[in-house]
């Protein structure tokens, strides 16, 4: 048999749930044939087929969870030591990028060691769990995530719940490693939105504001790779938008906002809104973000604390618009006033860069002109 294993779905993206399998075995397939639909934390993918051929075996049920690098499905035709290769094209306005997607296939040399993944053993090495130990429940006797996450948990079995899957399994694993890496600081800030036109609709605003902001202190749009010390400046804002949704929050990214009109900003942002409400947003919408912005405001809240996820090393919560007594001259008037909070890894950026940065983002939002 060949196998076609669960191709490199991306950046961060090591695993799938299967969602639906639109193939089965024994039937013949055209290469670039639907083959499965698979959840990440991202979005939905459809994976087709590689090349034509027929199935002997598709592994993995809709709810099963696969990591890259497990076998996904079996050809007819000879056992081989090369690659099977497939290809998935697609992509918006706001990013074009054509994936090739590479499994290897199993090598016919026996293993003394336990069969799991990197992935899976780095897993068990933090849970302390000996794979040596384990009976893996995957194909071949594949040790899954599943099985070390189980060994882990022993005697505590008792605890009944909804085992978290998706995005909102993605977003606990996201918010343990950013507590773990980041040493979060987050300074507050209110900007004064009088000089405004009606109606106010800040959202715009806002990413050509920190668009500005960037350009006066450049080290907030920024990755960072605290294992090897290595900091990379961006030379374009591409803005992560907080989106919430009952299956959980998605980041779509907008890109380039510093170099779009404001009329084009605003149809990008509804067009990715409306594709992450769909579920039907491609995962390279949602990856490579160098800031995000989490306007709960839209919701409830004033001031918060964001938590700023790796590699990004900044991240701006815009709070509920107010109405509050402005002191101006001899008298007081009552201004629409927009709180900030700016959360920064002070691993990498200072208090002061920090201060400038927020600064120059007020100031932005506080000239005059359409919203």
């Amino acid at each position: 048999m060949k196998h076609f294993k669960l191709p490199d779905l991306g950046e961060g993206l090591q695993e799938a749930e299967i969602v639906e399998w639109h193939v089965q075995a024994g039937e013949t397939v055209k290469a670039d044939q639907l083959l499965v639909s698979v959840e990440t934390a991202k979005a939905i993918v459809d994976i087709p087929a590689p090349y034509d051929g027929v199935v002997v075996k598709t592994f993995g049920a809709p709810g099963d969870i696969l990591h890259v690098g497990e076998p996904l499905l079996a050809y007819e035709g000879e056992d081989d030591s090369g690659t099977v290769v497939g290809r998935l094209e697609g992509g918006t306005a706001d990013a074009q990028e054509d994936r090739f997607f590479i499994g290897a296939a199993p090598s016919t040399r026996e293993h003394l060691a336990p069969r799991a993944t990197p992935a899976v053993r780095q897993l068990a090495n933090r849970l302390k769990v000996r794979l040596e130990d384990l009976q893996g429940s995957g194909p071949d006797g594949l040790i899954t995530r599943a099985d070390v996450e189980t060994a882990a948990q022993g005697s505590a079995g008792a605890f009944e719940g909804e085992k978290l899957r998706g995005v909102r399994r993605s977003m606990a694993l996201n918010m343990a490693r950013a507590h773990a890496e980041v040493v979060p600081v987050t300074i507050f800030g209110d900007a004064d939105l009088q000089r405004w036109a009606e109606p106010r609709d800040p959202l715009v605003r806002l990413a050509l504001a920190i668009a500005e902001a960037a350009r006066v202190e450049p080290g907030l749009n920024s990755w960072f790779d605290g294992h090897r010390m290595l900091l990379k400046q961006h030379e374009t804002l591409d803005l992560g938008i907080a989106v919430d949704t009952p299956d959980g929050l998605f980041v779509p990214v907008l890109r380039d906002v510093g170099n779009r009109s404001a009329e084009d900003l605003r149809a990008g942002m509804a067009r990715l809104r409306a594709d992450v409400q769909a579920r039907s947003i491609p995962p390279q919408e949602m990856m490579g973000a160098t800031f995000t912005l989490s306007n709960y405001g839209t919701l409830f809240g004033r001031y918060a604390s964001p938590v700023v996820v790796p590699p990004q090393v900044a991240i701006l919560g815009a709070g509920g618009i107010r109405r509050e007594p402005v002191a101006g001259g001899n008298e007081v008037e009552v201004h629409p006033i927009l709180p900030l909070s700016l959360t920064f890894d002070h691993r990498v950026i200072t208090g002061g860069e920090a201060a400038r940065f927020l600064k120059a983002l007020v100031e932005a939002l506080e000239k005059p002109g359409a919203p």
